[in-house]
């Protein structure tokens, strides 16, 4: 606070200074503003004298202190005209720039006085316009002149930081004058004049580690090899003082945040000399074993550690990686372990820096060791078959209870335990085999037949007789050794075609044979023929050596008429122990061919039909056959189509009769298309028609002598008596198999369904359309028809 006051007192006595200064400067430029209205002679170079018009008014630039804060108003200048007598005549006039409202002047002395504070970062100069004129006319006196005032500055703005806080970044153990940032200031004080605007830097904070140019703002290292894992952020305070850096001169402060960015200046380091873990011996590779660390300070890519076992007895058995979001190397199995054979490993671990940088190689080696010792931790183990898994070999057709092989399984652990085996059932679904519990000795159960299964695949258990929880499993292939047991047969159905004009030792068919037995039982094929018919006067075999067989003509001239089929045994031995061999039959068919050889029948029927008939001739029986078929069908579908009287009258009784017509009727007006007779009830022609759904008043009991026996079986005698009973019952239908439903009962709750009385009802239905369907509709026209229409009939 006293330094504020100090320098409050020191910027008012500058302020009174320069105001006494100016005011002395413009008092003496005043008293030089002379009118003179006669020439003024002045002598050239060469002698000779020149003429020049002195002006009525003489001016220089007038200046105000800006910030003056006086009871009065201040005095910039007084203007004065060299016409004027001082009677009061000439009236001094000011324009431009403030003109009237920060300047005024008075008009008859024509002194200029500011009436407000002015600010020169606000404006620095006011161009002003000065004119003497009349006071009674206003005609002006001299031309109009323009003059600048200047606002002179004072010290009044403190210097400013272009940011209110700076951020920055170094690198750690730096040399010594390292730039680090640049801070600048600025004053808007008057550059040009005085030292207002002249600024020196300091930094008030952050010494020793930092340091500051007066002139650039430029902020340095000071201190060598600042560590960033001792320290790693820094605030500096850096001012800057205007007036050159003197006493009373206004100043700004900002702060500056240096952060030290790291290096990679320290090696990792494990914080203990020995790790100890342990594994089961049941761990699968891949499996983590444990973890170790070294501490490296530095961050980022420069804390990198890279780990790797570079010595030790664990070298096989165990690997190590590393976590680079943890930073830790992890121990991991590589193989799998057996507490029985080996108990503990040793690993020597390094951890090294990934990245080093050349700088700092002098602080190396950037990397450390340490010790890992691990023990194995006995497990329960199941069973181990000595191999991974078994192939054996079993004969087809072996005897059951055959012994296939033996597998073998020991238990691992220090006990020793007895083993039992058993058979996946699953991958032996017919039970092909069978094993021994308690030696492993694999046998058949039944005969094998490798042309149906040639390997079996089947899986052995073994489990501990008193930890039925350890078993193992292993694969077991059993083939079956192929033995001769199929004789060789043709390759496909052969059917072979010869020609009647076909020629002696002429090739038609080649055939083949296949065997289903292996290729050491199979091939190569013998072809012959029986050796009653190898003198055959027909056809002819041979042998191609290459499992195939060549069927050839013997003789020429065969005929269809005489015999169109022939058929060829054929023997096939295979090259097997020992040899297998088949009869098969090849059928031949005689074809009639055209002279290039190519086939045009192989059918004797049609081949004695062409002898009296052409395919013409044929063809034209054949349509003639088809069109008397059409005529015919045409013919009975027109003679069911004819009307047929719809009751026939013969001597049976009509009611056992069922009448069926297929013809649409043609309406109400159509009364030809049926005996409309036939549907009425006879009783109703004498106006009576009996209710089915009543009692009838009174019944005809059968006659007691028609009733037969109870115990009767005559069946006829059975049905006649009920055939009386109908016809002298006048209460039972009138026929046998149409029943007539021609009324509608009454006092029903839910009244009448019929539509025959909707016309007397209130419906809003329109159906005056009626009439425009025609003379089949004109009934329903009429029951449907308008309520006008109604009404007036009514």
């Amino acid at each position: 606070p006293k330094m504020k006051e100090d320098n409050c007192l020191h910027a008012a006595l500058i302020c009174l200074g320069m105001l006494c200064y100016s005011h002395a400067i413009a008092t003496e430029k005043l008293s030089h503003a002379r009118p003179s209205l006669h020439g003024h002679h002045e002598k050239g170079k060469e002698g000779q004298v020149l003429h020049r018009s002195k002006r009525g008014w003489v001016w220089n630039q007038f200046f105000v202190i800006e910030e003056y804060t006086g009871p009065d108003p201040v005095l910039v200048g007084r203007l004065h005209s060299d016409i004027d007598s001082g009677d009061g005549n000439i009236k001094y006039i000011l324009s431009g720039e403030g003109a009237g409202i920060i300047f005024v002047i008075d008009d008859k002395s024509g002194n200029i006085h500011a009436t407000k504070t002015l600010d020169r970062e606000e404006r620095a100069q006011y161009t002003l316009t000065a004119q003497a004129v009349d006071r009674n006319t206003n005609r002006p006196l001299e031309p109009p002149s323009e003059f600048i005032v200047k606002v002179q500055d004072i010290n009044d703005n403190p210097p400013e930081f272009l940011h209110e806080n700076y951020h920055a970044n170094v690198p750690e153990r730096s040399n010594v004058g390292t730039s680090v940032i640049q801070v600048t200031a600025s004053d808007a004080d008057d550059p040009t004049y005085g030292n207002s605007a002249k600024l020196v830097y300091s930094i008030l904070e952050g010494q020793p580690y930092f340091s500051v140019e007066a002139q650039t703002g430029i902020i340095r290292t000071a201190l060598p090899n600042m560590d960033r894992e001792a320290k790693e952020e820094y605030h500096v305070v850096i001012q800057a003082k205007d007036m050159g850096g003197h006493m009373g001169g206004l100043s700004g402060t900002t702060k500056v945040t240096i952060t030290l960015t790291d290096v990679n200046d320290n090696p990792p380091k494990f914080p203990q000399s020995v790790y100890q873990m342990s594994v089961s011996e049941a761990a699968v590779p891949g499996e983590e074993v444990g973890r170790v660390k070294a501490k490296d300070p530095d961050i980022g890519e420069n804390g990198l550690v890279a780990y790797s076992i570079i010595d030790g007895d664990g070298v096989d058995m165990f690997e190590i990686t590393t976590d680079y979001e943890t930073q830790e190397g992890v121990v991991k199995l590589k193989k799998l372990l057996d507490f029985e054979t080996k108990k503990s490993y040793s690993l020597k671990v390094e951890a090294a820096n990934v990245h080093i940088d050349p700088k700092f190689i002098s602080n190396g080696p950037f990397k450390d060791t340490v010790t890992v010792k691990i023990s194995v931790e006995d497990a329960d183990e199941p069973p181990v078959f000595l191999k991974p898994s078994y192939i054996f070999e079993v004969q087809e057709n072996a005897a059951s209870g055959t012994v296939v092989g033996k597998v073998h399984a020991k238990d691992p652990d220090a006990a020793n335990s007895a083993i039992r085996y058993s058979i996946d059932r699953h991958t032996d679904l017919e039970r092909y085999f069978i094993i021994n519990a308690e030696d492993g000795n694999i046998k058949t159960i039944k005969a094998l037949d490798r042309e149906e299964i040639a390997w079996h695949n089947i899986s052995v258990f073994a489990v501990e007789v008193h930890k039925q929880h350890q078993e193992a499993k292993v694969p077991v292939a059993i083939k079956v050794v192929d033995v001769n047991d199929n004789a060789p047969k043709f390759a496909a159905a052969y059917e072979a075609f010869v020609c009647e004009n076909a020629r002696s030792n002429q090739q038609f068919i080649t055939i083949s044979a296949d065997d289903k037995d292996d290729s050491a039982n199979g091939p190569r094929f013998i072809f012959s023929l029986p050796p009653e018919i190898i003198h055959n006067p027909n056809f002819t075999l041979r042998d191609n050596r290459d499992n195939t067989a060549s069927v050839l003509v013997r003789r020429e001239g065969f005929s269809r008429q005489k015999q169109d089929l022939y058929l060829l045994p054929i023997v096939i031995s295979d090259g097997g122990l020992p040899p297998m061999s088949s009869t098969n039959t090849l059928t031949i068919r005689v074809c009639g061919c055209d002279t290039n050889g190519s086939l045009l029948s192989c059918n004797a029927e049609a081949y004695m039909l062409n002898a009296g008939l052409s395919t013409g001739a044929l063809v034209a029986i054949l349509t003639c056959i088809v069109i008397l078929l059409v005529i015919v069908v045409l013919f009975v579908t027109l003679k069911r189509q004819k009307k047929e009287p719809l009751i026939v009258f013969e001597e049976e009784d009509v009611r056992e009769n069922i009448i069926t017509y297929d013809d649409e009727g043609g309406g109400e007006e159509d009364t030809e298309a049926f005996d409309i007779a036939t549907l009425q009830n006879p009783d109703g022609i004498n106006g009576f028609i009996p209710r089915k759904d009543i009692k009838p008043e009174y019944q005809y009991l059968p006659r007691p002598g028609l009733r037969p026996a109870p115990n009767s079986v005559d069946v006829d005698d059975f049905i006649n008596t009920r055939i009386q009973e109908a016809d002298n019952d006048p209460t039972a239908p009138p026929y046998d198999s149409i029943q007539i439903y021609g009324y509608e009962g009454r006092g029903s709750v839910a009244g009448s369904l019929s539509s025959l009385e909707s016309a007397t009802t209130d419906s809003d239905l329109d159906y005056d359309y009626l009439q425009n369907w025609g003379p089949r509709f004109k009934k329903l026209a009429d029951l449907y028809g308008s309520k006008d229409t109604f009404d007036d009939d009514s």
